[in-house]
């Protein structure tokens, strides 16, 4: 029966939209704790104190929720049909990460899990929880656990069916349903996502330092970015895709199915001259419905003002000396900032 019950579950999350499924235990990652004590104890974690707290979930599935006895890790791919790599070059607009130019992915996969989740309520019974991102859950090792990849070197998980632009979603469960095998890596001799790095990132392969990520300096880190690093984000204003656009299994990448996450308009190259006059008000009508507004207009203005820094651009100079005021003390400073950098490369 659960054999059957595992292969129509497959069926109806496939049928939702989702790309791939895989089953594994709760106790599956007994490494996890370790890998995550040991993260935290190095203060790689930057300002991510929630990664601090709950530990014991976060590095235990079991402890989460002793009574499950299964986890459903789903993929759902987003991935892009053009080259992320090249705004890079477009000095005066912004490079807003992939997932991000589309609707909110928590939203989105959160719903399909859920309906998932009914289904197999009404065929089987018992309990469900599900999980998209902002629970203490390692959806990664759980993901690698259950077969649906292996976490690459630059720590994001990559598949040999989907490359490695795909979101992750979990439904924990109290019906035991059969596991799959878990993943073998696959890196090789391979260094493409350590080498393009642009702030050095990576201590070692499959090692992580989220001080110096750029997807957590845009998006995680308050206050003033270090002084040294702003140079290092170019023209990057909320995340980064480098490690992801550069590795060699996307050749096997997965057209995106849902429609919603798919980029350009307006959030493909928006122009930092327009983003750099956004009040609050605008910033949240702006990005109403995307990642990009939890960040807050104040974190935003920074980074595009970082990136007006970067852009060599005498035009931008008077757009930055306009925020040389603004009431933010943080913005006022990367203001002031990106007009000394314009003024020494004028």
């Amino acid at each position: 029966m659960s054999a059957e019950l595992k292969e129509r579950l497959v069926a109806q999350a496939l049928a939702e939209g989702f790309s791939r499924v895989g089953i594994t235990r709760p106790g599956a990652i007994p490494e996890a704790a370790g890998r995550l004590a040991a993260f935290v104890e190095a203060g790689r974690h930057g300002q991510m104190g929630w990664m601090a707290e709950r530990m014991q979930w976060r590095g235990d599935p079991t402890e989460l929720w002793p009574e499950a006895r299964s986890v459903v890790m789903l993929a759902e791919t987003y991935t892009p049909d053009h080259d992320p790599l090249e705004i890079l070059q477009e000095r005066e607009r912004g490079a807003i990460s992939v997932y991000a130019q589309g609707r909110d992915y928590h939203d989105i996969v959160k719903k399909r899990l859920k309906r998932v989740g009914r289904w197999l309520l009404d065929q089987a019974g018992g309990e469900i929880k599900v999980f998209v991102d902002t629970a203490p859950v390692m959806e990664k090792p759980l993901a690698a656990a259950a077969g649906l990849g292996w976490q690459g070197k630059h720590t994001n998980l990559l598949s040999r069916e989907l490359g490695n632009w795909f979101f992750l979603g979990a439904i924990f469960t109290t019906i035991e349903l059969p596991v799959d095998p878990p993943a073998v890596e696959k890196c090789g001799s391979c260094r493409a996502c350590l080498d393009i790095c642009p702030t050095d990132a990576f201590p070692a392969p499959f090692q992580l330092d989220a001080r110096r990520c750029i997807s957590y300096l845009t998006i995680e880190h308050h206050g003033p970015v270090d002084i040294g690093l702003r140079e290092k984000m170019g023209n990057r204003i909320f995340g980064c895709d480098d490690c992801l656009a550069i590795c060699p299994w996307n050749k096997f990448a997965v057209a995106a199915r849902e429609l919603r996450y798919a980029g350009g308009g307006e959030l493909a190259a928006p122009k930092l001259s327009d983003l750099a006059g956004l009040d609050d008000a605008a910033f949240r009508t702006r990005f109403s419905g995307s990642p990009v507004k939890r960040i807050g207009r104040n974190r935003f203005v920074r980074n595009v003002l970082y990136a007006i820094g970067n852009s060599g651009s005498g035009a931008l100079r008077q757009v930055a000396q306009d925020l040389c005021g603004d009431p933010d003390p943080v913005v006022a400073e990367a203001a002031r900032w990106a007009v000394a950098r314009l003024r020494n490369a004028a």
